[in-house]
């Protein structure tokens, strides 16, 4: 049986953890000769009597494949920490998941991308707020992620769809329930549409202490975190430490100081969080990940069409500027290039090193690439 399946399989025993596949990761029993040790063996790596008695029991192959079989069937797909498809930038944030459950667009998640969240109880001004900057930020080509919670989650998630960036939703439960239940149908629509992802194996109910460690996906996932509307204790503000912990940007929305609903936000300004009063407050500190058109939204256009027109004039071979045009829609992964190319991977890569050594193409983090 194959490592990846092995870990696959000890994500989804009931009352293992991050910490606890993080020990059995060290001490080498990412094999299968798991299969062989007792309770005894398990216990000695700190796990409670009653789950190390089940692994000595129960867990072996054929448990395993009826779990993935089981999955299968309910149309969720795996994307584990030792594939390449895994999130780069979640691959560089504090306990990055061993295991993704998803439904829809992957790629989604190795896209430039921002969180948006915020209370579930929201006024018509964080409703507002929320809604414009989730479409304009999207229309630029930024991905927005939040929590699928009623309110500003919510908000953010409907306005999102409708552009291109799209939207990833980070779930508590396992994919085969939904909570909040009101929420079933932008869940099924996100997943058509967009991204749908949980670290929690199906059957996962919700539960108070799986939302801060869903968090921490949210924060990891993206480029920043914006709060869009918070009271001192909301749950959006561990997203926002857990952004902070992972080394990424946070931002807030200022509101009125008279509304208990805006002092989460005012505090994290207060606290050196950037002020946002626009999208383009968000859209300056990404452009470089950005398409170039939507990037320069707002902007100068007469400037980027300059630009855009010195790179004609730079000496490119018909397939040099068949990518270099296509490149102008994305960025796109390199596995999204090969699709639309149509080109093997070694015809791929060599064209698109000619347009980096020319200065018309950059890469970014996680095999990214756009036009400069």
């Amino acid at each position: 049986m194959e490592t990846r399946e092995l870990l696959i399989g000890f994500n989804e025993v009931e009352g293992i953890g991050w910490k606890t596949i993080d020990r059995i990761c060290r001490e080498g029993l990412l094999t299968e000769n798991a299969f062989f040790c007792s309770s005894e063996d398990w216990g000695r790596l700190g796990i409670n009597a009653k789950i190390a008695h089940w692994l000595a029991a129960g867990f072996n192959p054929e448990w395993i494949y009826t779990r993935s079989n089981l999955m299968k069937e309910s149309g969720v797909a795996v994307v584990t920490l030792l594939d390449e498809e895994y999130p780069e930038l979640l691959k560089e944030s504090p306990e990055p998941p061993w295991v993704l459950y998803y439904r829809g667009r992957l790629e989604l998640a190795s896209r430039p991308a921002v969180a948006m969240v915020g209370t579930r109880m929201p006024t018509a001004y964080g409703r507002k707020a929320g809604e414009m900057l989730a479409m304009e930020l999207s229309a630029s080509g930024l991905t927005v992620v939040s929590g699928l919670a009623r309110g500003i989650d919510s908000v953010c998630h409907e306005a999102a769809l409708r552009n291109a960036g799209g939207t990833i939703a980070v779930v508590a439960t396992g994919l085969d329930r939904v909570y909040p239940p009101e929420n079933r149908a932008l869940e099924q629509q996100i997943s058509r549409q967009g991204l749908v992802i949980s670290e929690y194996p199906l059957g996962t109910k919700s539960h108070p202490g799986l939302f801060p460690r869903r968090n921490r996906i949210i924060a990891g996932l993206t480029l920043g975190t914006l709060v869009v509307e918070a009271d001192t204790r909301s749950g959006s503000l561990i997203t926002a430490d857990a952004a902070l912990e992972a080394g990424r940007d946070v931002f807030a929305i200022p509101g009125p100081i008279t509304s208990p609903k805006s002092r989460g936000a005012l505090d994290l300004i207060k606290q050196g969080a950037k002020l946002v009063t626009g999208a383009a407050d968000i859209i300056e500190e990404y452009r470089s990940y950005l398409p170039a058109k939507a990037a320069n939204q707002g902007g100068n256009t007469s400037e980027a069409t300059r630009e855009e027109d010195g790179f004609r004039e730079k000496k490119l071979t018909s397939e040099e500027s068949h990518l270099y045009h296509i490149l102008h829609q994305g960025p796109f992964t390199l596995d999204e290039l090969l699709l639309r190319t149509g080109w093997d991977f070694g015809h791929l890569h060599s064209v698109l090193l000619s347009l980096i050594i020319k200065k018309a193409v950059s890469q970014l983090p996680g095999a990214i690439y756009k036009v400069i």
